[in-house]
């Protein structure tokens, strides 16, 4: 389950990069992907065990989950979207991998805890590979700091998501905060789409509703609890470990559906990053 889960969550840029060629926004295809979400965080939240509401939340923690799922999964979702533009499925996923990097180091800033030696030399590797990798990106992309800008922004801002997630969830439980904040994140989008209507929800292609679907269902609500089924199996480090797939899953699937080019010089970079974040997150 976290391998298959690694891969589906990887699949998501290549699922995006093919919604673009039917000439579609990111703004739609994003509203699409929690549109087909939503009822599904609705139903789950409202059969999910009640045991989970013994505690009451509190007015502070009911506006640190709507900023956390603003953030989380509208913002980081849609500078994710915006950076695909712009960067290959391939270096997208390499950015946003070293998520565990930045939460390391805001739980340092915000949290107080201490960065050890291991954790920095860890994040040196990450960023060295991201280095690598970049270097083979560059040729014949002008836009290539813009995006990859944007990627890294929405790694920002989905690490500032666990941070907090980190603090609520002992104190409310995983489906009821995760629900909370996904349920929150599908209301800011559809207002965000009602505002700026850049398209006719209704009158697309069926091939873009079927990357809508797929990218909701299988790139985000199943991967979401496979992750959590893992970690409850075979514990949080090793399911870190195993999803060392997906930077991998997603060079090859880019290269046969997208048709994206496989380098040495971007094996190299993928490499680097994976030991990067191993080193970080094995005991």
């Amino acid at each position: 389950m976290a391998i298959s889960a690694a891969v589906m969550f990887s699949s998501k840029a290549v699922m995006i990069k093919l919604s673009y060629e039917y000439d579609v926004d990111r703004l739609t295809i994003l509203t699409l992907r929690l549109g087909f979400a939503f009822p599904i965080y609705v139903i789950i939240n409202t059969l999910r065990s009640k045991k989970e509401d013994t505690t009451t939340v509190s007015s502070k923690d009911w506006l640190l989950i709507i900023f956390l799922g603003f953030i989380g999964y509208y913002i980081s979702s849609y500078l994710d979207f915006w950076g695909l533009q712009y960067i290959s499925a391939g270096l997208e996923r390499l950015i946003l991998f070293v998520y565990p990097t930045i939460t390391t180091i805001l739980a340092a800033l915000i949290l107080k805890k201490k960065i050890t030696t291991k954790q920095i030399i860890a994040i040196a590797i990450a960023y060295f590979g991201i280095f690598i990798s970049f270097q083979d990106n560059m040729e014949g992309n002008t836009n290539i700091w813009l995006g990859s800008l944007l990627v890294f922004l929405s790694a920002l801002t989905y690490a500032f998501y666990l941070v907090g997630a980190d603090k609520l969830i002992p104190k409310y439980g995983a489906i009821r905060f995760t629900s909370y904040c996904m349920i929150v994140s599908c209301i800011v989008v559809f207002i965000h789409f009602s505002i700026e209507q850049p398209s006719n929800l209704f009158n697309l292609s069926w091939e873009v509703y079927l990357l809508g679907f797929i990218l909701s269902i299988f790139c985000t609500v199943l991967p979401t609890y496979m992750i959590g089924e893992a970690i409850k199996r075979i514990g949080a480090s090793s399911t870190s470990i195993l999803s060392t797939a997906g930077p991998v899953s997603v060079i090859f699937i880019a290269y046969f559906v997208l048709g994206e080019p496989i380098t040495s010089t971007q094996i190299m970079g993928t490499i680097v990053v994976i030991a990067g974040i191993v080193y970080l997150t094995r005991r």
